[in-house]
């Protein structure tokens, strides 16, 4: 204890001189609105970087689980390729039918890859960021997507990151369909499990099964239609008892993404903007 105190008193100025240097720098950031944005602009760039490199080295550690992952999925559609192009061939002849078909249905949409840096599951409202923002074309409320399925929409964007809310967050609300059935409904997430979320409002009278797939409907801006998003796991009745209620099991593995797509579906929204305007001029008109 002695020694400390020596130490102390030996080196005081050196102490008193930190202290008022914290003091000044936190009054200049605080007080002054122009220095303040350039501290939070440059504590943003760091913080961003700083998980940037976090999420290389944890990406660097999962390349044998990735790897395995991909191997198996690229055998499964390579499988998948070859049985429906043999089944096109048989029936018509032509084995190109089905690529020029995806070819079509993709020509409208374009694909910006990204990485996760941040991510999280164990929260009510959960967010993803990525390393990607507007100096790479990446705008609010696109949709992201990986290759088990759906992600989330892009709720915030700066030049060079951009965050998501993700299906894992009470606030998502992403229109869905029953393959091959034609119902509709709202896909949400009430916390919990982070593989489970529920499908809201499908009507009574609908014909389905378990084991059903649950796709996007196509009925917005952000997703286009087809986009896998679970498994019919359970089927519940409503609150109101009106209309079903259905568990669903996401495709997508939240606790261990890492590669995304963001969707830049400008045709889709130009097409929605479109029909709103003539919708709107056509209320003009009625009133």
């Amino acid at each position: 204890m002695r020694n400390l105190l020596e130490f102390l008193a030996k080196y005081n100025h050196w102490f008193l001189f930190v202290i008022l240097e914290v003091i000044s720098l936190t009054l200049l950031f605080r007080f002054n609105s122009y220095q303040g944005s350039v501290f939070f602009s440059s504590a943003n760039a760091v913080t961003g970087k700083v998980y940037e490199w976090d999420a290389a080295v944890k990406t660097f550690f999962n390349l044998t689980k990735i790897n395995q992952q991909l191997n198996t999925r690229n055998l499964y559609l390579e499988q998948t390729v070859r049985k429906l192009s043999e089944q096109i061939k048989s029936n018509t002849g032509d084995s190109t039918r089905l690529q020029r078909a995806q070819m079509e249905i993709l020509k409208d949409y374009k694909l910006i890859p990204a990485k996760v840096i941040t991510n999280s599951i164990d929260k009510r409202d959960n967010f993803i960021t990525l390393d990607k923002g507007s100096a790479d074309g990446v705008r609010k409320d696109m949709g992201v997507a990986c290759g088990n399925g759906v992600v989330g929409v892009v709720y915030m964007v700066s030049e060079h990151y951009s965050v998501v809310i993700p299906v894992l967050n009470s606030k998502s609300n992403i229109s869905v369909t029953i393959k091959k059935r034609g119902y509709y409904g709202y896909l949400h997430w009430t916390g919990g499990a982070a593989e489970l979320a529920y499908v809201d409002d499908i009507p009574r009278h609908a014909h389905f099964r378990l084991g059903d797939l649950v796709e996007t409907s196509g009925y917005s801006s952000i997703f286009p239609p087809g986009i896998i998003v679970g498994q019919i796991l359970h089927v519940y009745n409503s609150h109101d008892g009106l209309s079903y209620r259905i568990q669903v099991r996401l495709t997508t593995d939240f606790g261990n993404i890492r590669d995304v797509c963001i969707i830049d579906n400008s045709a889709m929204e130009e097409r929605i903007n479109l029909l709103r305007s003539a919708e709107d001029s056509l209320k003009i008109k009625q009133n």
